[in-house]
């Protein structure tokens, strides 16, 4: 089956000839390569591109890097880098391109897996200086995977970051009935490639090694780590916490007391920025709404695809409450949004008094689950997987109450029902109705 995968092409239409490398970022296997080789190379055949004018080379590929080898004959097409991995020669492929191209027709390069050529970033920047060219690359692998990557290029970059399928782009070509579509996809999550697979056994053997020999083992190659299985351990405990405020401290005294192990917070701290920079994880940060600030500590984590992180901990602990936050969470970010966690500051009143019979108030932190945020929008989201009666029902809608500005209020359940607004003007929507119709945060 093949994903259309239509926003991210849309993404790259906006962004076409705009003097910048387009940067196609996201963790091994979430579509990438295709995303660019295939489906927004026809989109520019479409547009009545011509063939000869979209020049596309794998940097991964023996056939394409044997295209080199008439170029520059005295000098070999692979070389070893200084960290004795095998690069492509930037020499031979500059003169590859010249050959390709010339100054009096606009081209557009596709440049797959960019981290394999010499001096790539340099190289970059130099083909930037050629008017006519309009490059877009991908790239993986320890040398690629850092979030940061666009300001290598010193602001001739923007990034397109492509998650794994979110539910919405999960459920465009399957035959099954919309539950049992879910009850997929909250175990083994949306890698195209897993998705596409016929039974659970080879999903589940397929997001395991993906998660230890090729996520796990990029991070600690990429930075050189000693701590092997600290980072292992770390990576389960990570999984095992998604969308629970995360104590650094708690995760250090988890090692000391189980592990019988001595790590600091900076190390710790430290593994958590690895597992974002690879887009393993993602990292919420708390926002204080009514006193319109970031507060630093606590945040919560949550993973770019839900099938690595049950893999992780070998599909042992799939709890729907969890997961379905998680889901709600990429799809917000799917949908462009900037994804924060929100905090309320409250004074409640309490049936005590002092000794002057006067009520005594408490002060308490409610938290709402999303603060979704794009340009001028801004949306308050709560996940809740069940609402069965009044008093679960005031719990999930409470942090909201006391949000007093006009941006939209709402909650995400699994109802059944039809979408209803209550006499606050909070918004319940079905979760799936609220994952499959961008209408409801219009």
């Amino acid at each position: 089956m093949e994903y259309k995968r239509t926003k991210y092409v849309n993404r790259l239409i906006d962004r076409k000839n705009n003097g910048l490398i387009k940067v196609i970022t996201g963790a091994r296997r979430s579509g990438k390569s295709y995303l660019l080789n295939e489906l927004f190379y026809s989109s520019l055949i479409a547009q009545g591109i011509s063939k000869k004018n979209i020049i596309r080379f794998s940097f991964d590929s023996d056939e394409d890097i044997d295209l080199l080898d008439e170029y520059l004959k005295d000098t070999p097409s692979k070389i070893k880098s200084t960290n004795n991995e095998i690069e492509v020669n930037s020499k031979k492929f500059r003169a590859y391109i010249k050959d390709k191209t010339n100054e009096n027709e606009d081209f557009y390069l596709f440049l797959d897996e960019i981290q394999i050529l010499e001096n790539f970033i340099g190289t970059l920047n130099g083909l930037l200086k050629h008017k006519n060219f309009d490059i877009y690359v991908t790239g993986s692998n320890s040398r690629f995977l850092s979030s940061d990557i666009a300001t290598e290029f010193k602001g001739r970059g923007t990034i397109i970051h492509v998650l794994p399928l979110v539910f919405s782009e999960y459920v465009e070509n399957t035959q099954q009935d919309i539950t049992k579509a879910w009850k997929d996809y909250i175990v083994t999550g949306g890698i195209p490639l897993v998705a596409n697979m016929q039974s659970d056994e080879e999903k589940n053997n397929y997001l395991k090694l993906l998660a230890e020999e090729t996520y796990l083992k990029d991070i600690i190659q990429r930075h050189n780590l000693k701590k092997k299985n600290e980072i292992g351990d770390t990576f389960n405990i990570l999984a095992s916490t998604i969308g629970a405020p995360l104590n650094i401290r708690r995760i250090t005294n988890t090692f000391k007391s189980v592990m019988n192990k001595d790590i600091s917070e900076l190390t710790i701290s430290n593994f958590i920025d690895y597992f974002e920079d690879a887009f393993v994880i993602s990292k919420a940060q708390k926002y204080n709404i009514k006193g319109r600030k970031y507060i630093g500590s606590p945040f919560k984590l949550y993973f770019e695809d839900v099938g690595v992180r049950n893999a992780r901990l070998n599909f042992r602990q799939i709890e729907e409450t969890h997961l379905m936050e998680n889901i709600i969470y990429n799809e917000l970010r799917y949908r462009g949004f900037n994804v924060d966690v929100g905090e309320v500051n409250v004074s409640e009143k309490t049936e005590r008094t002092d000794v002057n019979g006067k009520n005594i108030y408490e002060q308490k932190k409610l938290e709402v689950d999303f603060v979704a945020t794009k340009g001028n929008e801004k949306y308050y989201i709560q996940s809740a997987l069940s609402m069965s009666d009044p008093e679960k029902q005031l719990q999930e809608k409470r942090s909201l109450y006391y949000i007093d500005d006009s941006f939209k209020k709402i909650v995400v359940s699994r109802t059944g029902l039809k979408p209803s607004f209550d006499e606050k003007g909070i918004l319940v929507v079905d979760l799936f109705d609220f994952l499959l119709d961008e209408r409801y945060m219009t």
